[in-house]
């Protein structure tokens, strides 16, 4: 089995030299393609450094948004991801018919989409945010612009909290984060009572509640990094976890458990669909490639380029 991992890995790499093939990789994927990638970084780094990356190729090993994000950003390279399947509950809970309805049934409102949304829920949009730069984004708009924010209910609801705004919040959420048990955090805490809990925002407000710190990805591997403490009970995704590890070798990470009995952690279906064989056989047959409508593209780049103004 080693052997054949091995065997993968070697023809990654060369295949990524003969294809001019640049590997970007989410967080929570599993750890071996994070360490066969070239970035990796969460979904404002990942969408920062696409447009700087001088490869003529890119692979996109995450979630199907994430590589229509870097296609609308390089219309010019060709992007490839491991598997098409790899989709995202959140942004499949924010049909874009359903939105434009949502949107124009609200006239005179700004239109603020997180990230997860597909290219053409972007292109009804007025800026794009992510976890990282959602609170400093929105705080950047008047005090009293009416906006509509979609599609994470939770992530809305804390960015509502920490900045006193009245946004409009489209329903939808992310399966994994909607997912932690609070009991068992809870729990957590007792057998762990020097651990800081770290919390993703788009978990239930309950769960933000409790935590030590609230933030993306890239914040909560930075807080583990340059925390004091030696032990973390951690509210995302379990992907973060390899990194957290690498990083911090003298520290314990604890995957908080979802509502689910018998799971001591919680994955993304989605992001584990990236595998080496899949990233071996795109690699090699320059396939599956993401396509985005042009007049969809067009419209959707102008909200992304907002968010990476603002977002400086």
């Amino acid at each position: 089995m080693e052997k054949d991992r091995e065997a993968l890995i070697a023809d990654i790499r060369r295949l990524k030299q003969e294809r001019d093939a640049a590997i970007m990789a989410h967080y929570y994927t599993d750890g071996d393609i994070q360490d066969i990638a070239d970035v990796v970084g969460d979904s404002l780094a990942l969408a920062r450094k696409a447009r700087t990356l001088p490869n003529k190729v890119i692979v996109i090993c995450g979630v199907h948004f994430m590589g229509e994000t870097a296609k609308i950003l390089c219309p010019d390279k060709t992007v490839l991801v491991p598997d098409t399947e790899a989709g995202c509950s959140l942004a499949d809970s924010c049909p874009a018919d359903e939105f434009e309805a949502f949107v124009k049934a609200h006239p005179g409102h700004t239109v603020v989409s997180y990230v997860n949304t597909s290219a053409a829920v972007k292109a009804l949009t007025d800026v794009v945010v992510t976890s990282s730069n959602a609170r400093q984004i929105v705080e950047a708009l008047p005090a009293d612009e009416k906006i509509i924010f979609g599609p994470d209910r939770n992530l809305g609801n804390y960015i509502n909290s920490e900045t006193g705004r009245d946004m409009l919040l489209w329903d939808g959420a992310c399966h994994v984060h909607e997912q932690f048990s609070l009991q068992a955090i809870i729990d957590l805490k007792k057998q762990h009572p020097g651990a800081r809990l770290l919390v993703h925002p788009e978990c239930k407000k309950a769960v933000t509640l409790l935590a030590d710190h609230v933030g993306s990805t890239a914040s909560l591997l930075d807080y583990a990094r340059q925390s004091d403490a030696t032990e973390f009970i951690v509210a995302t995704e379990s992907g973060i976890l390899h990194k957290m590890r690498q990083f911090c070798p003298g520290k314990s990470f604890i995957p908080a458990p979802p509502e689910e009995a018998g799971c001591a952690c919680n994955n993304c279906s989605y992001m584990k669909l990236n595998t080496l064989a899949k990233l071996r056989d795109c690699l090699r047959d320059m396939s599956p490639a993401i396509e985005v409508d042009a007049e969809i593209a067009r419209k959707a780049i102008r909200p992304i380029d907002r968010m990476l103004e603002l977002s400086k």
